[in-house]
């Protein structure tokens, strides 16, 4: 790490009610949107560790309101954890440091907003699921975190990324980018926009179920990336879900649905071999298990029968975010080579096609669990 990087996280590490030496600190290389470092301090010869992580104002507007959420949620959980008598409940939900002022954040000379995590240690997380028995632990991990939350207390939670999930405007964006066509790629991906444009009658079917009153909304964590949930080093169980900034109100198919997309088809979101992208009902069945088992206490059977169909339409709105994003030039996602979008694309659209070929046999299971 630079020496000026070093001295502003030594200045930063100061804010926060921290007791003892800051020795050094890494920059931690997972996820692409916060700053995250990795402190090891001296507390009276113990080595203790700090996450600190400073907020990415282009992603997330207001900051404030960002920590405001991680603030309701994460005093929730430990104690809806303690009153359900779990052991371990600072390895089970993130504990925010304050700074000396108490606050949960603290703004540097910048304008940069900075906060600080005690370290849930003797955990790992993997960037794709590696059997049956992971993919139960990522859908029981967040069926789990939908539970804890179920009756927070006080006003609707902000939404930190507005729309996130709005298919609908996800499409119009993309018609809009279609009719523009700034880097003339329109005729280069036109399987792709022929494909997207023809399942428009379904893209609604979950934010009319909720207009209607039939599906009710809840608090969701809008990311649910296998790498998000932390395991045991020795035994493989969830233990904690992570990166909270995009929790607030949903529907819990936001949630079911992504996970369908990111651990039932475990190869790259680019893979070039699209006879390799398809779902294994071995994970889904899993997946789904571990899902229901944890959200027995509050899932209607409204919300129950629509969870298959989540994984497609989850799966076919970040393809048209992938597809949108090459058309107007790879302005959003970090690109790694020419046509990499399209690529991102299209393994997205085959996935979908893949789920919407077994959607009545993966709903067939849900309903038997």
């Amino acid at each position: 790490m630079p020496l000026y990087e070093q001295e502003h996280l030594q200045h930063i590490s100061q804010q926060f009610r921290i007791y003892g030496q800051i020795l050094h600190a890494e920059l931690c290389k997972i996820g692409h949107i916060n700053e995250t470092y990795t402190a090891t301090y001296d507390q009276g010869g113990v080595l203790v560790r700090y996450i600190h992580q400073k907020i990415n104002k282009g992603v997330f507007k207001n900051p404030v309101q960002v920590m405001e959420n991680v603030m309701r949620v994460t005093r929730h959980l430990q104690t809806k954890l303690r009153e359900r008598g779990a052991r371990q409940v600072t390895r089970r939900a993130l504990t925010v440091v304050p700074t000396h002022d108490g606050m949960p954040y603290y703004v540097d000379e910048d304008g940069n907003y900075w906060r600080t995590f005690v370290c849930v240690e003797r955990v790992q997380s993997f960037e794709s699921v590696q059997s049956p028995e992971q993919a139960y632990e990522a859908g029981r991990a967040f069926g789990e975190f939908q539970s804890l939350l179920a009756d927070l207390p006080g006003e609707r939670l902000h939404e930190t990324i507005p729309d996130f999930h709005n298919t609908r405007k996800r499409f119009e964006a993309l018609k809009q980018a279609i009719e523009e066509d700034r880097e003339d790629r329109v005729r280069k991906a036109k399987p792709e926009i022929e494909f997207a444009l023809a399942q428009e009658p379904w893209i609604d079917t979950l934010r009319k179920a909720h207009a209607e009153g039939r599906i009710p909304e809840r608090i969701t964590h809008n990311d649910t990336k296998f790498n998000n949930v932390m395991l045991d080093w020795e035994t493989g169980r969830a233990m904690c879900v992570v990166d909270l900034d995009t929790v607030m109100p949903g529907l819990v198919h936001y949630d079911f649905g992504d996970l369908v997309r990111t651990t039932t088809s475990p190869t790259m979101e680019d893979e070039p071999d699209l006879s390799r992208v398809y779902v294994r009902m071995p994970l889904f069945e899993a997946l789904a298990r571990g899902y229901l088992e944890a959200t027995r206490d509050f899932l209607t059977p409204e919300e129950k029968s629509h969870l298959a169909f989540a994984g497609k339409l989850m799966t076919y709105t970040i393809g048209i975010r992938f597809l949108t994003d090459y058309l107007q030039g790879d302005i959003y996602f970090r690109v790694h080579r020419p046509d990499h979008n399209l690529a991102r694309c299209r393994t997205q659209f085959q996935l979908v096609r893949s789920i919407a070929e077994q959607e009545q046999a993966l709903q067939d299971l849900v309903d038997r669990l």
